[in-house]
């Protein structure tokens, strides 16, 4: 049996959910599941809020233009995503798009923008990134939405950041080697530390900056193997080995 049930729509509700409530649903909501789908009323939904696991329920159409969820049973309980950041240059739109969805898909717990000297985008649409998150953590059967956070310049994240996560820091100028031993390096008998991943900007990262994090401690500097990614792929290069050799891939 399929851990997963990805025949039933999932829904993204920010409301508590329990045996026997009724969720209104906003006009979007509402236009995906009547218009788009063309659910009817007694179909079947599966809710979650990113806090009480995943329920059972039902779509309920209280007038012409509205719906709401009854909610049923618990079908799933809220699992603990892996405590892992990831910290990235703002890209443009698309591309932005993409890496976050991605990002989610693979387990992070936290977007962290951060701006450096060759930071393409200055401005970041937080509606925008959550939005997709929301979306992605829908469709892959994702119980957690990950806290999406405002940019902060790559000195004050430092700063901020707790002594103890260890900052694994993409960059192409690493020496190269195989990043699968590098991170496994990083397991101790007492687990694995709460991590955080850092991808830089097209341009990649200025001497200075180099320089300030290798100062940090607790810090790996690793290279995503012989060739140059963008920042989009290297978030997935750098995501995946990450959860093969210390999170919840293994």
């Amino acid at each position: 049996m399929a851990r997963y049930d990805f025949r039933t729509p999932r829904l993204f509700v920010d409301v508590p959910l329990a045996a026997g409530a009724s969720v209104p649903l906003d006009p979007p909501q509402t236009n995906y599941l009547c218009n788009v789908l063309r659910l009817a009323a007694g179909d079947g939904v599966l809710a979650f809020n990113g806090r009480d696991g995943e329920w059972q329920a039902e779509l309920e159409r209280p007038g012409k233009k509205a719906a709401a969820l009854r909610i049923i049973a618990p079908s799933r309980p809220q699992d603990r995503p892996c405590d892992l950041h990831y910290l990235f240059a703002p890209l443009k739109h698309a591309r932005l798009d993409y890496m976050v969805q991605k990002a989610v898909e693979l387990g992070v717990s936290r977007l962290q923008p951060v701006t450096t000297r060759h930071t393409q985008m200055s401005r970041v649409n937080l509606e925008r990134m959550r939005a997709n998150a929301i979306e992605a953590a829908e469709q892959c059967g994702i119980l957690a939405i990950p806290e999406i956070v405002a940019p902060l310049p790559l000195e004050r994240l430092l700063q901020a950041m707790s002594a103890e996560r260890m900052l694994i820091f993409c960059d192409e100028d690493a020496e190269t080697r195989d990043p699968l031993v590098a991170l496994s390096a990083l397991r101790t008998e007492t687990g694995t530390p709460p991590l955080a991943v850092l991808v830089g900007p097209e341009g990649g990262f200025v001497e200075e900056e180099r320089a300030l994090l290798l100062r940090r401690g607790n810090v790996l500097r690793l290279a995503l193997g012989p060739r140059i990614l963008r920042a989009d792929t290297a978030a997935v290069a750098a995501l995946a080995i990450v959860q093969a050799a210390l999170g919840d891939w293994r």
